[in-house]
């Protein structure tokens, strides 16, 4: 199926987000679609985690942004887009560390609650069906998790919200290679759930055999697009992204 049959969850045209006087991401033009895994590769400091920010109104920007199919000239809350079906999923995970794991998923739930959603005991059920280590360390406060389990937990508190699209920061950022393939399992059975994701990740090989669609961003902007596939034949990604040399000189 071509993606463009599947309905756009996220457009962003000719975005850039600056830092006073310095353009950290350059008229960046983006979309990801309804069951999509769509990753963002490169280099540390390419403004991969800025674009993310400025996604999900965290930091101001420029250009058009659609987020399902809605465009508005008031820049949106992070609780409208949340609440829209929207979540971000930071780096550094931003855990209640010294609360048990069960309290820091029932928080993910907590605006569903407020807005009168009962169903927070089947979602974490299922959050704990999805992740059987993090029902065994239910009562654990969640400072004492491994840093697979820190993932695990912040997938599971964002999931509580009922997203539509995730944002995943650096997912296998300090873990080991066991857990890191776990993890991207885990990423691939959320989309088979019905979760699209647009994945920020310095681990391009990963990223690559998860996605569906990839961008290269390096210095701000977006230097290769296409899909994962494609990208993962590509001779200057290999070179520059894959560790493996390429088997054809370049194009002139």
């Amino acid at each position: 199926m071509n993606r463009r049959d599947s309905p756009a969850l996220l457009v962003a045209r000719d975005v850039t987000i600056s830092y006073g006087k310095v353009a950290a991401v350059r008229s960046v033009s983006l979309e990801i679609r309804a069951g999509e895994v769509v990753a963002i590769v490169g280099p540390n400091g390419a403004g991969k985690t800025t674009l993310l920010a400025g996604l999900m109104a965290l930091l101001p920007l420029q250009g058009e942004v659609r987020r399902f199919g809605a465009t508005s000239g008031i820049p949106p809350t992070v609780e409208q887009l949340v609440r829209a079906g929207m979540g971000l999923i930071p780096e550094r995970r931003e855990l209640f560390g010294s609360m048990s794991v069960e309290d820091n998923l029932r928080l993910g739930g907590f605006d569903r609650w407020r807005q009168g959603a009962r169903d927070g005991r089947s979602d974490l059920d299922g959050v704990f069906d999805l992740f059987p280590r993090l029902r065994e360390r239910r009562d654990q406060e969640a400072g004492t998790l491994s840093g697979g389990e820190r993932q695990m937990l912040a997938l599971g508190r964002a999931l509580m919200a009922h997203p539509k699209l995730l944002l995943l920061d650096e997912p296998s950022l300090g873990l080991a290679p066991l857990i890191i393939r776990e993890i991207f399992r885990i990423i691939d059975g959320l989309r088979a759930r019905g979760v699209s994701i647009l994945l920020v990740e310095q681990n391009a090989r990963a990223a690559l055999k998860v996605a569906d669609y990839a961008y290269v961003m390096e210095s701000g902007s977006f230097v290769i697009e296409g899909s994962a596939a494609a990208l993962a034949q590509d001779d200057r990604v290999i070179e520059a992204y894959l560790g493996v040399a390429a088997t054809t000189p370049p194009s002139n």
